[in-house]
């Protein structure tokens, strides 16, 4: 019986050995949603995130001034028995509550306070707080546990504090989280300047069975379905299965308001669901429940915008939910709302580099509004301007700086008779103004030019669905184009920009036509009509946009070539400027190929923190040596099957030692092994024969069961979960289990 006991305990601590992987696996940390999903200038507050390999995570990038963020919790995804073990620590720490008082007895008194406070002995000095503390926390913890979530890859919880300076420049950031072994993808995170009404964070939606979906809907009272409050001020929510939420506020008649969402803007592609993103409606009623304005997005653009003049004081309610009510914790939104400046649209949509004039602004609520850029050339190529009233910033619009002359177009040019003579190379900065109209641009060439016809209109916010056509004298079609793809517009789905290069045919006139596919118009309708000969050209889009690199390894980035007018050289890729410890050996695009690998090398130092690295991109093309530098970003599915490439303002690169364990914030005890077994007899007795077909007691547990029991065991330790009492007494119990 001593040797079956020895070998018992040799099982337990090798179990306990396996409860404790010497390595874990190397996986890039991923979020999927922020809420809220930004704050005002000033405040401190709480963010959520849902995400997915997650563990120990330690820092918070967010770019842009004025803003840090601290992590304060991480929840994992934990099983039943973990809740189950939760469950029976949270029964040993409340008291049992008393039986009801006889008729004529007087009750047990309560218990002493350091009787509730006790947790452990005296020696305890991992606890965070007393008795009441430790019960709260496990009981949270056992609320935001689901054991089926809709989505696995939204079920590692993290809350980070976030600070916002109050001079910090509103608008929109990237948030991403960094753990011992990489930094995760970026998250829209926007500094706002309006006070914040923010509905409490959904615990995360479970997933639905056929037939029985109303189980899975989250359950809530009714009056947290409609909130009051006060405008102007940015309304916070996320959106559950069958969901509306809904915000009553008082107005005055001849106030001009505005709601503006921001929901696709937030997570621009959810890869498990059609549409591929959180699809807002908003719908407003007036004080007997009439609805008065409604939409389903702002012109081609998902997110929807009211603009409301109020016709009467009175009441009124907002209403938001998905167009199909789907919802789930990432279909996140943020909504402006009230009396304040929006922009519609601008006019040019571009201009002479560094020499261009303000355009004309259009909107709402933009008297004594001023224009200013907020942000230099981003991915696109184009800057963001927006203007300011009494304080207050707009929402963005972009704006398109060119090196080419510029020419304005001129009414009425609707007909080749009537067609504006242009010299080329030129950019027209022009409109239709109308439904069914036509602008036609007449042009001289000689045979055997090439020409180039791009218009570049959807790419900067315009809702014009381009055409072009070019025809010669007699009227024949030489060449058309309706959509053409560009893959560095990231997250635009309807390519509606249009684009052609040909070659003419005699020496002659030839005409330029420019519509809108659906013949619709407006003063919105802007674009910026490119002929000229071709200008050969490349971009650079690089995923991922973030990468973990162990000591003296390596990490890949693929980085996708864009060919413009005609390009097929080759590319030389490298890494530009790299800091101490960072290397990249150059690599080639080969001529007509439109994907390369560059490899990055790191050195024997960690980094305490991320470093940002950039990767170019060179070639010889017509006009030269040109240097392009690779914009970082997340390569995205939509709706199950189309791929994007969103953009990204940064590539933070961690160094790690993959030997390095993380340090727990409360590490567990170490458990003494067992004691040695005594020396044996010098003669000893002869051992009784076995019974006839008796077999030897089987354990009760096998070693990979308690091996799993003392992992959860360690980890709800780890996570400050459990008191030492109970934790010892769990694992004496597994070690019997043998």
């Amino acid at each position: 019986m001593k040797t079956i006991r020895i070998m018992r305990r040799a099982w337990f601590f090798l179990a306990l050995a396996l409860a404790v992987p010497s390595a874990w696996a190397q996986k890039r940390p991923y979020i999927g949603y922020a809420y809220p999903a930004g704050g005002k200038q000033g405040e401190v507050f709480q963010v959520k995130l849902g995400g997915q390999d997650l563990d120990y995570v330690n820092g918070v990038l967010v770019t842009g001034p004025g803003v840090s963020a601290r992590v304060v919790e991480y929840f994992r995804r934990m099983g039943n028995q973990e809740v189950q073990l939760l469950n029976e620590q949270l029964k040993e720490l409340k008291p049992p509550s008393p039986a009801p008082a006889k008729p004529g007895q007087v009750p047990n008194p309560p218990p002493m306070m350091a009787e509730m406070n006790a947790v452990t002995g005296p020696d305890d000095a991992n606890r965070k707080g007393p008795k009441n503390e430790l019960i709260t926390r496990i009981e949270r913890r056992v609320r935001e546990a689901v054991q089926t979530p809709a989505c696995v890859s939204l079920s590692n919880l993290v809350w980070v504090e976030v600070t916002v300076a109050a001079d910090a420049p509103p608008g929109r950031r990237e948030l991403r989280l960094v753990t011992p072994r990489g930094v995760s993808n970026p998250l829209a995170f926007h500094v706002g300047q309006l006070p914040e009404s923010t509905r409490e964070p959904m615990i995360s939606a479970t997933l639905q069975v056929l037939g029985k979906e109303a189980a899975a809907l989250r359950k809530r009272p009714p009056e947290d379905a409609e909130m009051r409050v006060a405008l102007p001020c940015t309304l916070n929510g996320q959106i559950a299965s069958g969901e509306i939420n809904r915000y009553r506020f008082e107005a005055r008649r001849g106030q001009r308001l505005v709601f503006s969402t921001l929901a696709r803007q937030l997570i621009p592609y959810v890869a498990d669901a059609v549409p591929g993103w959180f699809q807002p409606v908003l719908a407003l009623y007036d004080s007997s429940g009439r609805e008065v304005a409604y939409a389903d997005d702002f012109r081609f653009k998902p997110d929807p915008v009211i603009l409301y003049q109020v016709p009467a004081d009175g009441e009124y309610v907002l209403a938001i939910r998905d167009g199909i009510y789907r919802g789930r914790e990432d279909f996140v939104y943020r909504i402006t709302a009230g009396e304040v400046p929006f922009l519609t649209d601008i006019f040019p949509l571009g201009g002479p580099a560094g020499a261009a004039k303000a355009p004309v602004t259009s909107g709402w609520n933009l008297d004594g509004a001023k224009i200013r850029e907020i942000s230099a050339a981003n991915p696109i190529g184009s800057v963001m301007l927006a203007v300011e009233r009494n304080g207050f910033r707009t929402n963005p619009a972009p704006f398109d700086p060119g090196t080419l002359p510029e020419s304005m177009e001129k009414e009425s040019n609707n007909s080749p008779a009537e067609a504006q003579q242009v010299a080329l190379p030129v950019v027209v900065n022009g409109r239709i103004e109308r439904p069914d109209d036509t602008d036609v641009f007449r042009v001289s060439g000689k045979a055997n030019d090439p020409l180039v016809v791009e218009v570049r209109a959807r790419r900067l916010d315009s809702p014009l669905d381009s055409v072009v056509k070019l025809t010669d004298a007699t009227g024949k079609v030489l060449a058309f184009n309706d959509d053409c793809e560009d893959l560095t517009s990231g997250t635009n789905t309807h390519h509606a920009d249009s684009y052609l290069m040909t070659r003419l045919p005699a020496d002659g006139d030839y005409f330029v036509h420019v519509g809108d596919t659906a013949r619709h118009g407006g003063g919105e309708f802007g674009y910026r009509l490119r002929i000229s000969p071709p200008i050969p050209d490349f971009a650079l889009r690089m995923v991922p946009s973030s990468a973990g690199v162990p000591l003296n390894g390596s990490v890949g980035v693929s980085v996708h070539l864009m060919r413009k007018d005609g390009f097929v050289g080759p590319v030389k890729l490298f890494l530009s400027d790299p800091p101490p410890g960072f290397s990249a050996a150059p690599v080639t695009i080969p001529a007509n190929q439109q994907v390369g690998r560059l490899t990055i090398k790191a050195g024997p130092e960690t980094t305490p923190v991320p470093v940002s690295l950039r990767v170019s991109g060179s070639a010889a093309t017509g006009g030269g040596a040109v240097i392009r530098e690779a914009v970082p970003c997340e390569d995205r599915m939509q709706a199950f099957l189309w791929r994007h490439l969103v953009p990204a303002g940064e590539f933070p690169v961690l160094v790690f030692d993959p030997k390095a364990e993380p340090k727990p914030k409360r590490p567990a005890p170490v458990r003494p092994p067992p004691p040695a077994p005594p020396a044996p007899p010098a003669e000893p007795a002869p051992a009784a024969p076995p019974a006839p077909g008796a077999t030897p007691p089987k354990p009760k547990f096998s070693p990979q069961q308690i091996a799993g029991r003392l992992r959860q065991l360690k980890w709800l330790y780890e996570e400050d979960l459990l008191t030492d009492a109970f934790y010892d007494r769990k694992v004496t119990e597994c070690e019997a289990g043998l």
